[in-house]
């Protein structure tokens, strides 16, 4: 019987990733299609671990607005960490649309699914993605002395992570030791670090997903990605936890959250903002009245702000 509720789950979860379409809704949330989207150039399909995986590639596009060169913010999908193949889906009618009109290179890659590999290979394929920019920056003009990450739902999970162990390549909590670096790609020499995150939503603390009202399944996505369940190992649970990895010198993070979002409780966005303030980290936090999962979050307004932030973060670099 647990094994007939193990498939009935995931096929659930799978539906929901498929009605991600253009403007469509599923456990991702709502991820606008790109109509409207404008840009000078796009950059389909690369493959940036030199592997011909499907799930190993990324688009890249550059703003109408012409410079030299461009500073990234990379955007990943929503998906509940089930797809690894929403990249065309990755919010390109709302916040990739923002950052391409305000001057930045917007990159949406695949990464593995769950279903594909084990954590922690989401985290070690958006660290290769980061390498790869580096690595390759001349030859898409860009200007890698800025990269941010910012992320939807999931994607908002792994821009977290990647904001709080931006330059940590290995974590001990408890009885685990994690490999947050991975060896994907070609290019290992390149550094990994970020200078700014934006979370739309996502997971934060996945050892108290049950903090509010939120999405109740008996197999939860975090245990499919972990392939254990939390009682069995709360250690594990917390490595794949941003809120494990934060510290006074990380990157500046900003944090969007629905009030109402039936999916990702609220409180994740209120432990995530706690967490920040208690260990120092520069940050800021908009909980969205009215907010659900990908509903009405994307208004002019959290635009801006996230834009806003973006440009502090990297005037203070210069």
């Amino acid at each position: 019987m647990k094994k007939i509720t193990v498939i009935i789950a995931l096929a659930l979860f799978t539906l929901g990733v498929k009605a991600q379409m253009p403007g469509g809704f599923g456990f991702g949330g709502q991820q606008l299609s790109a109509e409207d989207m404008h840009y000078s150039q796009k950059f389909s399909d690369i493959n940036y671990a030199g592997d011909n995986e499907a799930y190993h590639t990324l688009d890249i596009y550059l703003p109408e607005k012409k410079q030299d060169k461009y500073p990234v913010v990379i955007h990943i999908y929503g998906s509940a960490w089930f797809s690894n193949s929403s990249k065309g889906m990755a919010d390109l009618g709302t916040i990739c649309t923002a950052l391409l009109k305000a001057g930045y290179a917007v990159v949406t890659p695949n990464h593995r699914s769950s279903m594909d590999a084990k954590y922690p290979a989401q985290i070690h394929d958006i660290k290769a993605v980061i390498r790869f920019l580096r690595a390759k920056a001349d030859d898409y003009n860009l200007d890698t002395s800025f990269i941010a990450t910012s992320g939807f739902s999931s994607g908002g999970h792994l821009s977290s992570l990647a904001g709080a162990t931006s330059g940590t390549t290995t974590e001990t909590i408890g009885t685990e030791t994690i490999d947050l670096e991975g060896n994907v790609g070609l290019y290992s020499d390149y550094s990994s670090r970020v200078d700014a995150a934006v979370d739309w939503s996502g997971p934060i603390d996945l050892l108290h997903m049950d903090c509010g009202e939120g999405m109740k399944m008996e197999v939860s996505p975090e245990e499919v990605l972990l392939g254990v369940k939390k009682e069995d190992n709360p250690d594990r649970y917390k490595t794949l936890s941003p809120i494990s990895y934060l510290d006074a010198d990380d990157v500046p993070i900003i944090v969007f959250h629905g009030t109402v979002d039936n999916v990702v409780p609220f409180c994740q966005g209120e432990i995530f903002a706690r967490a920040l303030q208690d260990k120092g980290v520069k940050h800021e936090f908009y909980p969205v009245e009215g907010g659900g999962h990908g509903f009405n979050m994307y208004n002019e307004e959290n635009l801006s702000r996230m834009l806003t932030f973006l440009n502090k973060a990297r005037e203070a670099q210069e």
